[in-house]
């Protein structure tokens, strides 16, 4: 009987540790989702009050429509 306990608490303790690690991905994924929208705003922010994208979309259309 003894044994039956033992593999039982063996059990429960496995699928804790793996939630966890689970929980800890997901943390993870998030602080480096918030990292790259941070990074995506500072460029948007410097490439418009430098001009750059109006810059980068007159050079596209130049490319395609010349004249």
């Amino acid at each position: 009987m003894p044994d039956v306990f033992l593999r039982l608490w063996i059990s429960a303790r496995q699928r804790l540790v793996q939630l966890g690690e689970r929980g800890q991905s997901t943390a993870e994924y998030a602080l480096v989702m918030i990292a790259v929208a941070a990074i995506a705003g500072l460029v948007l922010t410097w490439a418009t009050k430098t001009n750059m994208i109006s810059k980068l979309f007159n050079t596209v259309i130049d490319k395609i429509i010349p004249g």
